[in-house]
This record gives C-alpha cells, sequence and structure tokens, in this order.
C-alpha cells in the first residue's frame, strides 16, 4: 500500500467514494453517533483490532455515544491511501 502523501486533487476524488468522511485539520474525518455508550465503546474496539492488523492507528475521541475519528498518516505529514483504506475498512464495520 502506497504512502506517500496524496495531493488535493488526489484527496477530493477518493472522497468521493466516502460520502460521510470530509476533511477537517488537514485530516480525513468522521464523525458517529451511536444508540448508547456500550454500542460506541463496541465500535471503538473493532476499529482498534482494525487499526492494528493495519498498523496504522486513528485519532480519536469518545464521549458518551459519540466517536470522532481523524486520520493521517504521519510519517507523510498528511494524507495517504492508507488513511483512505482504514476508512473504508472502518466503514465496513457498520
Amino acid at each position: 500500500m502506497s504512502s506517500a502523501k496524496l495531493s488535493a486533487a488526489e484527496i477530493e476524488e477518493r472522497l468521493q467514494s466516502l460520502p460521510d468522511w470530509g476533511l477537517d485539520q488537514h485530516k480525513l474525518f468522521r464523525h458517529f453517533v451511536f444508540e448508547n455508550f456500550v454500542d460506541a465503546f463496541g465500535f471503538m474496539a473493532q476499529v482498534a483490532l482494525l487499526a492494528e492488523t493495519l498498523n496504522h492507528h486513528p485519532e480519536w475521541s469518545n464521549v458518551y455515544n459519540r466517536v470522532e475519528i481523524y486520520l493521517t498518516s504521519h510519517d507523510v505529514d498528511g494524507i495517504s491511501e492508507r488513511d483512505f483504506t482504514l476508512a473504508r475498512r472502518i466503514d465496513s464495520l457498520l
């Protein structure tokens, strides 16, 4: 999987296939709302296992039933294909 930093045009093109994701603070971003804390925490546990298999970990936060995920590739100081791969796999958990 490529670890090169994507251009703004490449990012916009890839975002077309991830309509629930956007850009915030130069990172891929998605806000999730679940029924309750247990569902939100269970989702985070699934994402953690997934991220570990990809060796690519999100920046995230959780407050009760809400989870916010930011994806960026620190080694390229921007967004790479790895971020989009993880975003698609996160979406597949829902």
